[in-house]
Protein backbone atom coordinates (compact mmCIF):
# COMPACT_ATOMS: atom_id res chain seq x y z
CA UNK A 1 0.00 0.00 0.00
CA UNK A 2 3.03 2.55 0.74
CA UNK A 3 1.28 4.19 3.01
CA UNK A 4 1.88 5.43 6.63
CA UNK A 5 -0.66 5.56 9.57
CA UNK A 6 0.81 7.21 12.52
CA UNK A 7 -0.80 6.46 16.23
CA UNK A 8 0.24 6.76 19.72
CA UNK A 9 3.57 5.39 21.10
CA UNK A 10 3.65 3.46 16.90
CA UNK A 11 3.35 4.19 13.60
CA UNK A 12 2.76 1.26 10.65
CA UNK A 13 4.19 1.53 7.87
CA UNK A 14 2.23 -0.52 5.05
CA UNK A 15 4.64 -2.47 2.29
CA UNK A 16 3.24 -4.75 -0.48
CA UNK A 17 3.67 -7.89 2.13
CA UNK A 18 4.55 -6.43 5.27
CA UNK A 19 3.39 -3.70 7.66
CA UNK A 20 6.38 -2.29 9.27
CA UNK A 21 5.67 -1.27 13.30
CA UNK A 22 8.05 1.83 14.42
CA UNK A 23 7.66 2.01 18.18
CA UNK A 24 8.24 6.09 19.41
CA UNK A 25 10.67 6.52 22.25
CA UNK A 26 9.47 8.88 24.90
CA UNK A 27 8.61 9.48 28.20
CA UNK A 28 5.77 8.47 27.99
CA UNK A 29 6.05 4.99 25.52
CA UNK A 30 5.81 1.72 27.04
CA UNK A 31 9.80 0.11 27.46
CA UNK A 32 8.55 -3.03 25.64
CA UNK A 33 7.88 -1.03 22.73
CA UNK A 34 11.25 1.35 23.53
CA UNK A 35 13.23 -2.07 23.65
CA UNK A 36 11.77 -3.28 20.32
CA UNK A 37 12.54 -0.25 18.19
CA UNK A 38 10.54 -2.05 15.41
CA UNK A 39 9.36 -4.99 14.05
CA UNK A 40 8.18 -5.84 10.52
CA UNK A 41 5.28 -8.41 10.32
CA UNK A 42 4.18 -9.75 7.35
CA UNK A 43 0.60 -10.07 6.19
CA UNK A 44 1.39 -13.52 5.94
CA UNK A 45 1.54 -14.03 10.01
CA UNK A 46 -2.09 -12.33 10.42
CA UNK A 47 -5.23 -14.15 11.28
CA UNK A 48 -7.35 -11.19 11.67
CA UNK A 49 -7.68 -7.79 11.64
CA UNK A 50 -9.90 -5.65 14.79
CA UNK A 51 -10.91 -2.27 15.01
CA UNK A 52 -12.75 -1.66 18.67
CA UNK A 53 -13.24 1.42 20.60
CA UNK A 54 -10.04 1.98 23.30
CA UNK A 55 -10.27 1.81 26.71
CA UNK A 56 -9.90 5.64 26.69
CA UNK A 57 -12.27 8.00 26.25
CA UNK A 58 -11.81 9.40 22.49
CA UNK A 59 -10.11 6.62 20.58
CA UNK A 60 -10.18 3.93 18.95
CA UNK A 61 -7.90 0.55 18.74
CA UNK A 62 -6.59 -0.97 15.07
CA UNK A 63 -5.05 -4.13 15.82
CA UNK A 64 -3.48 -6.72 13.56
CA UNK A 65 -4.40 -10.65 15.45
CA UNK A 66 -0.99 -12.52 14.63
CA UNK A 67 -1.41 -16.46 13.70
CA UNK A 68 -1.05 -18.94 16.32
CA UNK A 69 2.99 -20.02 16.30
CA UNK A 70 3.94 -16.43 14.14
CA UNK A 71 5.78 -14.52 16.46
CA UNK A 72 7.82 -16.28 19.21
CA UNK A 73 7.20 -12.62 21.33
CA UNK A 74 3.54 -13.30 21.66
CA UNK A 75 4.30 -17.11 22.08
CA UNK A 76 6.67 -16.79 24.56
CA UNK A 77 4.24 -14.07 26.42
CA UNK A 78 1.67 -16.85 26.67
CA UNK A 79 -1.51 -14.47 26.80
CA UNK A 80 0.41 -12.65 29.70
CA UNK A 81 0.64 -9.36 28.12
CA UNK A 82 -1.42 -6.21 29.17
CA UNK A 83 -3.54 -4.54 26.63
CA UNK A 84 -1.23 -1.83 26.93
CA UNK A 85 2.22 -3.56 26.22
CA UNK A 86 0.54 -5.30 23.26
CA UNK A 87 3.13 -4.75 20.40
CA UNK A 88 -0.37 -5.41 17.68
CA UNK A 89 -2.11 -2.42 19.50
CA UNK A 90 -2.03 0.64 17.16
CA UNK A 91 -4.20 3.62 19.45
CA UNK A 92 -5.91 6.19 17.44
CA UNK A 93 -8.00 9.55 18.07
CA UNK A 94 -11.43 8.72 17.70
CA UNK A 95 -11.69 11.11 14.91
CA UNK A 96 -9.55 9.19 13.03
CA UNK A 97 -11.84 6.02 13.31
CA UNK A 98 -12.96 6.48 9.09
CA UNK A 99 -9.23 6.53 8.48
CA UNK A 100 -8.66 3.24 10.88
CA UNK A 101 -11.74 1.47 9.04
CA UNK A 102 -9.96 2.09 5.50
CA UNK A 103 -6.46 0.47 6.52
CA UNK A 104 -8.42 -2.40 8.41
CA UNK A 105 -10.43 -3.07 5.15
CA UNK A 106 -6.99 -3.20 3.32
CA UNK A 107 -5.78 -5.68 5.65
CA UNK A 108 -8.18 -8.05 5.49
CA UNK A 109 -7.73 -8.26 1.89
CA UNK A 110 -4.62 -8.97 2.52
CA UNK A 111 -4.55 -11.68 4.62
CA UNK A 112 -3.84 -15.57 4.01
CA UNK A 113 -6.00 -18.25 2.28
CA UNK A 114 -6.04 -19.59 5.90
CA UNK A 115 -5.53 -17.52 8.41
CA UNK A 116 -7.12 -19.90 11.32
CA UNK A 117 -4.44 -22.53 10.40
CA UNK A 118 -1.86 -21.99 12.52
CA UNK A 119 1.92 -20.68 11.32
CA UNK A 120 4.45 -23.98 10.65
CA UNK A 121 7.69 -21.47 11.59
CA UNK A 122 8.01 -18.36 12.96
CA UNK A 123 7.46 -15.16 10.28
CA UNK A 124 7.76 -12.32 13.02
CA UNK A 125 12.13 -11.69 14.02
CA UNK A 126 12.06 -12.12 17.78
CA UNK A 127 14.34 -9.68 19.03
CA UNK A 128 18.55 -10.58 18.29
CA UNK A 129 20.60 -11.94 20.73
CA UNK A 130 23.34 -10.78 22.53
CA UNK A 131 20.26 -10.54 25.41
CA UNK A 132 20.75 -10.24 28.90
CA UNK A 133 19.10 -8.76 31.48
CA UNK A 134 19.64 -9.08 35.91
CA UNK A 135 16.83 -11.43 37.96
CA UNK A 136 16.87 -11.84 41.39
CA UNK A 137 19.01 -14.56 41.85
CA UNK A 138 21.18 -13.87 38.78
CA UNK A 139 22.35 -12.67 35.54
CA UNK A 140 20.87 -14.08 32.79
CA UNK A 141 23.07 -13.85 29.19
CA UNK A 142 22.43 -14.74 25.62
CA UNK A 143 24.87 -15.01 22.73
CA UNK A 144 22.69 -16.55 20.13
CA UNK A 145 24.06 -19.98 20.83
CA UNK A 146 24.18 -20.43 24.54
CA UNK A 147 22.04 -19.49 27.53
CA UNK A 148 24.20 -18.70 30.68
CA UNK A 149 22.86 -17.90 34.40
CA UNK A 150 25.48 -16.94 36.44
CA UNK A 151 23.99 -16.43 40.47
CA UNK A 152 24.11 -13.44 42.62
CA UNK A 153 25.63 -14.55 46.44
CA UNK A 154 22.96 -12.42 47.96
CA UNK A 155 20.02 -13.97 46.01
CA UNK A 156 20.42 -17.08 44.97
CA UNK A 157 18.99 -20.83 46.64
CA UNK A 158 21.34 -22.71 48.37
CA UNK A 159 20.56 -24.91 45.59
CA UNK A 160 21.54 -23.17 42.92
CA UNK A 161 24.39 -21.48 44.44
CA UNK A 162 25.73 -25.69 44.95
CA UNK A 163 24.82 -26.07 41.47
CA UNK A 164 27.05 -23.48 40.21
CA UNK A 165 26.88 -21.25 37.36
CA UNK A 166 24.61 -22.64 34.51
CA UNK A 167 25.45 -22.52 30.70
CA UNK A 168 22.89 -24.22 28.19
CA UNK A 169 22.97 -24.91 24.51
CA UNK A 170 19.96 -24.04 22.47
CA UNK A 171 20.46 -27.28 20.88
CA UNK A 172 19.85 -28.85 24.50
CA UNK A 173 16.86 -27.22 25.11
CA UNK A 174 13.14 -28.23 24.37
CA UNK A 175 11.74 -24.69 25.35
CA UNK A 176 11.22 -21.59 27.14
CA UNK A 177 8.68 -20.82 30.05
CA UNK A 178 8.47 -17.48 30.98
CA UNK A 179 5.99 -15.52 33.80
CA UNK A 180 5.38 -12.32 33.89
CA UNK A 181 7.10 -10.25 36.70
CA UNK A 182 4.06 -8.10 37.03
CA UNK A 183 2.36 -11.48 38.80
CA UNK A 184 3.27 -13.54 41.21
CA UNK A 185 6.28 -16.21 40.98
CA UNK A 186 7.57 -14.70 38.17
CA UNK A 187 10.29 -16.15 36.66
CA UNK A 188 12.26 -17.53 33.53
CA UNK A 189 12.64 -21.00 32.90
CA UNK A 190 14.36 -23.03 29.95
CA UNK A 191 13.34 -26.91 29.56
CA UNK A 192 16.33 -28.61 28.59
CA UNK A 193 15.34 -31.75 27.18
CA UNK A 194 14.59 -34.72 29.44
CA UNK A 195 15.26 -33.11 32.06
CA UNK A 196 12.87 -33.22 35.30
CA UNK A 197 11.01 -29.88 35.66
CA UNK A 198 11.35 -28.42 39.65
CA UNK A 199 8.40 -27.06 41.28
CA UNK A 200 9.57 -24.61 42.78
CA UNK A 201 11.53 -22.02 40.07
CA UNK A 202 13.94 -20.73 42.93
CA UNK A 203 15.25 -24.02 43.12
CA UNK A 204 15.71 -25.48 39.67
CA UNK A 205 19.04 -23.99 37.82
CA UNK A 206 17.56 -23.92 34.91
CA UNK A 207 14.84 -21.17 35.90
CA UNK A 208 16.05 -17.40 37.37
CA UNK A 209 13.74 -15.58 39.19
CA UNK A 210 12.13 -12.24 39.12
CA UNK A 211 11.26 -10.02 42.16
CA UNK A 212 11.29 -5.96 42.57
CA UNK A 213 12.90 -4.47 40.03
CA UNK A 214 14.58 -7.74 38.43
CA UNK A 215 13.23 -9.07 35.04
CA UNK A 216 11.29 -6.70 34.02
CA UNK A 217 8.83 -6.93 31.10
CA UNK A 218 10.89 -5.39 28.36
CA UNK A 219 14.20 -7.28 29.28
CA UNK A 220 12.90 -10.57 30.54
CA UNK A 221 10.47 -11.33 27.49
CA UNK A 222 12.29 -9.99 24.62
CA UNK A 223 15.07 -12.46 26.00
CA UNK A 224 12.42 -15.45 26.20
CA UNK A 225 11.74 -14.92 22.62
CA UNK A 226 15.19 -14.36 21.37
CA UNK A 227 16.02 -18.05 23.09
CA UNK A 228 12.73 -19.77 22.22
CA UNK A 229 13.56 -18.55 18.04
CA UNK A 230 17.02 -20.10 18.57
CA UNK A 231 15.91 -22.78 19.97
CA UNK A 232 13.43 -23.86 17.08
CA UNK A 233 15.73 -22.88 14.57
CA UNK A 234 18.36 -25.49 16.09
CA UNK A 235 15.29 -28.42 16.19
CA UNK A 236 12.54 -27.48 13.49
CA UNK A 237 10.40 -30.26 14.60
CA UNK A 238 9.49 -28.34 17.64
CA UNK A 239 8.00 -25.79 15.27
CA UNK A 240 4.92 -27.98 14.96
CA UNK A 241 4.34 -27.98 19.52
CA UNK A 242 3.03 -25.84 21.16
CA UNK A 243 6.58 -25.77 24.02
CA UNK A 244 5.84 -22.48 24.99
CA UNK A 245 2.41 -22.83 26.32
CA UNK A 246 0.85 -20.59 29.79
CA UNK A 247 2.50 -22.54 32.36
CA UNK A 248 0.96 -25.91 34.05
CA UNK A 249 0.44 -25.57 37.60
CA UNK A 250 2.81 -27.96 39.64
CA UNK A 251 2.51 -29.22 42.53
CA UNK A 252 3.66 -26.67 45.67
CA UNK A 253 6.78 -27.59 47.61
CA UNK A 254 7.92 -25.74 51.19
CA UNK A 255 10.76 -24.13 50.57
CA UNK A 256 13.98 -24.18 52.61
CA UNK A 257 13.96 -22.17 55.60
CA UNK A 258 17.51 -21.07 55.21
CA UNK A 259 16.70 -19.55 51.43
CA UNK A 260 13.68 -17.77 52.84
CA UNK A 261 15.72 -16.30 55.77
CA UNK A 262 18.52 -15.21 53.03
CA UNK A 263 16.07 -14.28 50.72
CA UNK A 264 14.79 -11.82 53.53
CA UNK A 265 18.08 -10.65 54.75
CA UNK A 266 18.67 -9.38 51.23
CA UNK A 267 15.29 -7.52 51.10
CA UNK A 268 16.09 -5.97 54.23
CA UNK A 269 18.82 -4.68 52.58
CA UNK A 270 17.48 -3.09 50.13
CA UNK A 271 15.26 -1.62 52.56
CA UNK A 272 18.31 -0.17 54.31
CA UNK A 273 19.36 1.16 51.28
CA UNK A 274 16.26 3.24 50.42
CA UNK A 275 15.40 0.74 48.03
CA UNK A 276 12.13 -0.50 48.75
CA UNK A 277 9.77 1.19 50.59
CA UNK A 278 7.98 0.06 53.65
CA UNK A 279 5.09 -1.49 52.19
CA UNK A 280 6.73 -2.82 49.15
CA UNK A 281 9.48 -4.73 52.05
CA UNK A 282 6.36 -5.91 54.24
CA UNK A 283 4.63 -6.82 51.43
CA UNK A 284 7.29 -9.47 49.73
CA UNK A 285 8.83 -10.58 53.43
CA UNK A 286 5.00 -11.48 53.64
CA UNK A 287 5.61 -13.71 50.62
CA UNK A 288 8.23 -15.17 51.42
CA UNK A 289 7.10 -16.25 54.91
CA UNK A 290 4.15 -17.75 52.83
CA UNK A 291 6.65 -19.98 51.51
CA UNK A 292 7.78 -22.03 54.36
Amino acid sequence: MGDVLAGMHSTWEFDSDSVLIRFERGIRTPKLFQALGERRVPYEALSAVELTPGSKRGTVVLRAVPREGADPLLEAAAGQLKDSSDPYRLVLPAERELLADYYATELRALLPDDPAEPAGQYLVAAPPAPQSFKAYDGKASFDGQVVAFRWFPTGASTAKWKAGDQFFPVGELEGVEWRSPEGLSGHLRLRPRGAEVLAEADQDPASVVFGLGYGPVYESLPFAASVLEAVRAADPVLALESVCAAPAAVPQQRSDPADVAERIRHLGELHDAGLLTDDEFTAKKAELLAEL
